[in-house]
């Protein structure tokens, strides 16, 4: 079979190509060597943001379009996507006050803002927010941006375009491209050890990390066009019970972020540093844990050790090369390179999980010549994606009309399943009268109807793609409960293979 499109990566920009493709009537295949977000989409800060630091480079464009996709996502992903405040404490020293004021007048008129909060000054000496730092903070500036469930974000954009028509197959690793003159030729090995070919008369290279390898198959030459930038993040066991985020201005003139996490935690980072090792398995190191624990000990009252944490990521941004000195310099915008001289490969370098729906949309722009037979409507910003089908304000009222129709199951459960699958809960639920009819308990409660669930219609084949991608409950499930679950995704798999032979 020959599909119009083949993406290599799934990444939260090939599943956003992937899922614009397939609304616009393209046959569609999506290749992942490990698992949806299994890298950089599952690594990164859980923001959908403008990014203000950005404006200090002048990059107006890049913030113009990251500001107006806030509210876009949240709209079509109100259950993955929230808003959140920000506050930025200010003392002598750091960025002159009329250089925020300035900058924070632009990021609040740069693009259009219906719903969220525009930014105002604050005295931390008398408003909650301050009450965690240290008393010579006594001004601030607040601000709005939104929290997103990033690796969540992947997978149901990949549903919505499996949902489409788009062939998704994860744990399925390019080995060979051949180009022809009219199509590419890709082989492909499984998790399981067998190999395939499939044909496409356009590849799109969305492979983050690994773009340049793909572009070396494919084209024979390695590209030099990325640079691989490590970012790392803490969480911590401490809680912001204000409910707002803190911007953190660093001595050497980066800026980190503290975010209120899971509820129950705090999200730290993140760190920038060339990564020149392999991309598979980035690691923290000791220097970057240190450094952010002691940029948020510059502001917190209550000093954070390395007691107080609980989790520790990594991942690898492959940025566009544009020659910055500094990794934190490097620019975040996206390139996206098509070589048409026989059959069209586009390689995409850069970008952030902010754009990614507008990328898709570029993409699918530069294709257009290559695929006249789809059409050329731009449709995701006003689709809600699987789940999202209610208003944007109104995951409480979800809430509540779960609570009405479920009255057995616990508030907690309910408000987890709604922030996670928003309308779908119904889905996983189903008739349940009680707490027993959703089956075995795996621990931090998570059920046996959800784990089918994810294993159904969300891929998932390891415990990793469940407790760290399709949810965050790896850091609240014990060792143990991890590997019961293990177990009984193993013995799931085998009986499917079993039912298959």
């Amino acid at each position: 079979m020959q599909f119009d499109i083949l993406i290599i990566g799934g990444g939260i920009n090939g599943a956003g190509i992937a899922r614009d493709a397939a609304g616009r009537g393209a046959s569609v295949l999506l290749l992942e060597q490990g698992d949806l977000a299994g890298a950089t989409s599952s690594a990164s800060s859980k923001l959908i943001h403008g990014g203000l630091r950005y404006l200090e480079h002048y990059k107006f464009g890049l913030v113009r379009e990251a500001l107006a996709e806030r509210e876009v996502l949240w709209r079509i992903a109100p259950h993955l996507v929230s808003p959140l405040r920000f506050v930025m404490p200010h003392r002598r020293g750091m960025r002159p006050k009329w250089m925020l004021r300035t900058g924070l007048f632009l990021y609040d008129t740069l693009a259009p803002r219906s719903v969220l909060e525009g930014a105002r000054r604050l005295d931390l000496r008398s408003a909650p927010e301050g009450a965690d730092l240290m008393e010579s903070y006594t001004t601030g500036f607040a601000y709005s941006d939104c929290a997103v469930d990033d690796s969540r974000l992947t997978v149901l954009n990949a549903r919505d375009a499996a949902d489409r028509g788009a062939d998704i197959r994860t744990r399925s690793r390019v080995v060979a491209i051949t180009r022809h003159a009219s199509h590419w030729a890709v082989r492909y090995r499984t998790v399981r050890g067998g190999e395939h070919e499939v044909e496409a008369r356009v590849l799109v290279n969305a492979a983050g990390p690994w773009a340049g390898k793909v572009a070396s198959l494919a084209l024979g030459a390695m590209q030099p066009a990325i640079r691989l930038v490590r970012g790392s993040h803490l969480i911590v066991g401490r809680r912001l019970p204000h409910g707002a985020a803190y911007t953190l201005q660093n001595a050497d003139g980066r800026i980190m972020f503290a975010i209120p996490y899971g509820g129950d935690f705090t999200l730290l980072g993140t760190t920038d540093q060339d990564h020149p090792g392999d991309p598979s398995s980035p690691a923290m190191t000791d220097a970057e844990r240190d450094y952010i624990l002691a940029s948020a000990n510059a502001y917190l009252r209550e000093k954070l050790t390395t007691d107080d944490i609980v989790h520790a990521y990594a991942g690898v941004r492959a940025l566009y090369n544009d020659g910055a000195s500094a990794a934190k310099d490097a620019t975040r915008e996206y390139v996206l390179s098509l070589n048409a001289a026989a059959a069209p490969i586009l390689s995409i370098y850069g970008g952030k999980i902010t754009t990614y729906r507008k990328l898709a949309e570029v993409t699918m722009a530069k294709l257009a010549p290559h695929l006249p037979t789809l059409h050329t409507r731009n449709w995701t910003a006003d689709a809600a994606l699987p789940g999202g089908d209610f208003p944007m304000q109104g995951r409480d009222d979800l809430v509540h009309s779960l609570a009405a129709r479920y009255p057995a199951l616990e508030p907690a459960l309910l408000t987890r399943l709604a922030a996670a699958y928003g309308t779908q809960t119904a889905a996983i639920l189903g008739s349940a009268r009680t707490v027993s009819h959703l089956g075995r308990h795996f621990g931090a409660g998570l059920y046996e109807a959800e784990l089918r669930y994810l294993m159904d219609r969300e891929w998932a084949m390891t415990v990793d793609d469940v407790l760290w991608r399709r949810s965050k409950l790896g850091l609240r499930v014990s060792d143990a409960e991890a590997e019961a679950i293990s177990d009984f995704m193993d013995a799931q798999s085998s009986d499917h293979r079993l039912a298959a032979e």
